[in-house]
């Protein structure tokens, strides 16, 4: 099978992926303009293989001539005929990404409808819901987004200034949980207060409740807040919510975020199973 060819950086659906592989602030615009991501990677594609979400694949010669990124190319052209799939020339692979030997597939995948939604539009969210409030870094994001589906949690809000949950960094980071919660992003404190009905639980090195004291607080849905890396929950969603200390050694300072959020989302489960 034949697909159209890119040879060119200044080809306009090159640009457009360049663009929505910028970091910060551009990437984001760009994301919101075309209402779309870019999946890198041969897992990432491999999640959506099937979705009809997943509209563009980009790939190369040399990419193809791999039998697992061949695999799900040609597995998700059968599911999805409508599927548009592009030959990069293989010198544009290393315009696109920075690691050595980068995998030859990507592809274009259309942002979910409640996610471009604005926050003010959403009256209420019922159930479990993690907050994650001001942090920054990309790693950590992703990470807490694959902890948070791990743990049967499926709701996500960010507030300003977060990493932004559709970018290149935080989708690698999720392995793939992207596609098994709705996001909800750049949300003002007041918003979320607003909107989320269950009960909101702190994660606070000086909290005085410990987490494993919580199990009535648990058996019900409730709303995690993981506060930024350095500052910590928001004063305003700290008066909201109960604050609740992880018990660790006093040799030790602080767990990273991350971290904290697996303890908080996994003992959630442990308390609801048990």
């Amino acid at each position: 099978m034949n697909f159209d060819l890119i040879t060119s950086k200044e080809n306009p659906l090159f640009k457009e992926i360049r663009n929505l592989q910028a970091t910060g602030s551009k990437g984001q615009k760009a994301r919101l303009a075309s209402g779309q991501a870019l999946l890198e990677g041969i897992h990432l594609v491999q999640t959506w293989v099937g979705d009809p979400a997943l509209k563009i694949l980009l790939t190369s010669e040399l990419g193809l001539k791999n039998v697992e990124i061949s695999q799900a190319v040609y597995e998700h052209i059968e599911i999805c005929p409508d599927t548009k799939v592009y030959q990069l020339d293989s010198a544009l692979w290393d315009l696109l990404s920075d690691l050595v030997n980068a995998p030859h597939i990507a592809g274009l995948l259309d942002l979910p409808k409640a996610y471009l939604a604005p926050p003010q539009s959403i009256a209420t969210l019922d159930g479990d819901v993690v907050i994650l409030d001001r942090i920054q870094d990309a790693g950590n994001v992703g990470s807490i987004l694959r902890t948070a589906a791990a743990a049967g949690f499926t709701q996500v809000i960010t507030t300003t200034g977060c990493a932004h949950l559709w970018s290149s960094k935080v989708l690698r980071a999720g392995m793939g949980a992207h596609r098994l919660l709705d996001l909800y992003e750049g949300w003002s404190n007041q918003q979320a207060l607003s909107a989320v009905t269950a009960p909101m639980l702190a994660a606070t090195a000086d909290a005085e409740e410990e987490l494993f004291s919580l199990k009535k607080d648990l058996l019900h849905p409730v709303a995690w807040i993981m506060g930024s890396e350095g500052q910590g929950v928001s004063e305003d969603l700290l008066a909201q919510a109960k604050g609740v200390s992880i018990p660790i050694d006093p040799r030790v300072e602080s767990l990273n975020v991350s971290t904290a959020a697996a303890v908080c989302l996994f003992e959630t489960m442990r308390v609801r199973r048990s």
